[in-house]
């Protein structure tokens, strides 16, 4: 500080000045520029205690940024950026009882996940098997249903399986959020781990065959289309594999495509063992397949379909066609080469969700706050609730219109109906546009400014 103030008098600093002695009395102590302006400002004494950085938002109100001098990634920085202006909105309003639970920092460590999804007998084990050049531990493959479980092949120092409660509770595995969905589901999940080079980069999540009838809604002991849209959210690439002897969509496998609504970017379908039919087959094969999900995928955009054979033995082409073994093999490398892509997108794809979620409890914040003031002071509480829940759809427009939101970011009103009935709205706390401010402002300026800073710890 003496330093500061000698220089500020004019003294040139060097190593000769730290020699000279001067009387400290006769020192102005140091001048900061824009100190008093900035003391003169009324802030609130938690922003001028907890932050080194106070920037003028888009409002024009002063809004807490994190030092970027306490970061050291990316993926650190989301996690400080959710600790401080997500994470309590979402606390506030539930958001992790109505849309999914609350982030823990292995939710943010996690490496890549591809999730398989199918019916039975469609190559799903076996196309991990492919990939790893071995089986994982737990694998059954065979014609019948042999997966009843959701698998995790994850990496690790020994082969063994741990199971699902185990899992569930273990803080470095991004896992936690499954206990909401009770033990009967975690007897039916477990983790395979064994050393493997490709598991140090990607985990991959094998499931269970969807089932066809009854079966898949009355006999599985928990919520496997709530399990699946988990997954999905949690994964950076999602195969759909279909094979050519069962293209037919039942109404469950559609109603689990359907739980994938907002994550039309990370699915890829794969035709697998097309090497079992002929050239004519295969060519009315992939029509009816494209048919079939046209009806399944409400997007205008056509689906990518591979058409390959992934499993251990050779390619074996029926017939002497112009679709041969070349094609097989282009359409697998294609395949692979995305597959390849994911840990490279693995730092976009992670901002991407964190954006999307942020959005989403914005809007869950307004909804929650709305549905707030609609109830009365004192009587008839009962019967304004159930008013406001038959009339959700009307609800969520007003939400709309007045804070100019998209629709496409509201939540199912169906799901969000059921999921209403079992909470007192009376009970909701009002909305603090404070910290709704603090949220747009982490979108507007940290999440750009942490991009602009580093680079991305996955190339």
């Amino acid at each position: 500080m003496q330093l500061i103030s000698l220089a500020q008098a004019g003294h040139t600093v060097s190593s000769d000045l730290l020699k000279t002695e001067f009387n400290v009395e006769d020192l102005n102590p140091p001048v900061m520029d824009g100190l008093d302006d900035l003391l003169s400002v009324r802030m609130h004494p938690f922003i001028l205690a907890g932050s080194s950085q106070i920037e003028i938002s888009a409002s024009g109100k002063y809004s807490k940024n994190i030092p970027l001098k306490t970061v050291t990634s990316i993926v650190d920085g989301l996690k400080k950026l959710y600790i401080q202006k997500l994470k309590p909105l979402e606390s506030m309003h539930r958001f992790n009882e109505f849309v999914s639970p609350a982030l823990t920092n292995s939710d943010f460590d996690a490496k890549p996940m591809v999730m398989l999804l199918g019916q039975y007998s469609t190559g799903k084990t076996t196309f991990i098997k492919h990939l790893l050049r071995s089986g994982y531990p737990g694998a059954h493959i065979g014609p019948e249903p042999t997966t009843d479980r959701f698998v995790a092949v994850m990496n690790g120092t020994d082969e063994r399986s741990i199971p699902g409660n185990t899992v569930a509770v273990q803080a470095d595995m991004p896992f936690n959020g499954l206990t909401t969905f009770g033990s009967a589901f975690l007897s039916k999940f477990q983790c395979s781990q064994m050393a493997h080079p490709l598991l140090e980069h990607i985990t991959f999540i094998d499931t269970p065959g969807v089932l066809s009838g009854e079966k898949q809604r009355t006999q599985r002991s928990y919520d496997f289309t709530g399990v699946t849209s988990w997954f999905a959210a949690k994964s950076d690439l999602i195969l759909l594999l279909f094979d050519p002897h069962k293209l037919d969509i039942s109404d469950e496998f559609k109603r689990v495509i359907s739980s994938l609504r907002g994550h039309d970017d990370k699915i890829r379908v794969v035709l697998n063992k097309a090497d079992q039919v002929g050239t004519q087959q295969l060519m009315r094969v992939y029509g009816a397949l494209m048919w079939s999900l046209g009806k399944v995928l409400n997007t205008p955009e056509v689906m990518r379909v591979y058409i390959g054979s992934f499993n251990d033995k050779p390619i074996h082409v029926i017939d002497d066609g112009p679709m041969g073994a070349e094609l097989f093999e282009k359409e697998q490398d294609d395949l692979l080469n995305d597959l390849k892509e994911i840990p490279k997108r693995a730092c976009d794809r992670r901002i991407n969700e964190f954006v999307k979620r942020a959005r989403a409890a914005k809007i869950h914040a307004y909804i929650m706050n709305q549905l707030k003031k609609e109830m009365p002071s004192w009587y008839g509480k009962a019967k304004a609730q159930q008013r406001l829940i038959d009339n959700l759809e009307t609800l969520f427009e007003k939400i709309q219109r007045e804070h100019h939101l998209p629709p496409g970011d509201f939540p199912n009103v169906d799901s969000f109906r059921e999921t209403l009935k079992g909470y007192n709205v009376d009970k909701f706390e009002r909305m603090k546009s404070k910290m709704i401010q603090g949220v747009d402002d982490m979108l507007a300026y940290d999440i750009p400014k942490l991009l602009n800073t580093f680079r991305n710890p996955y190339e």
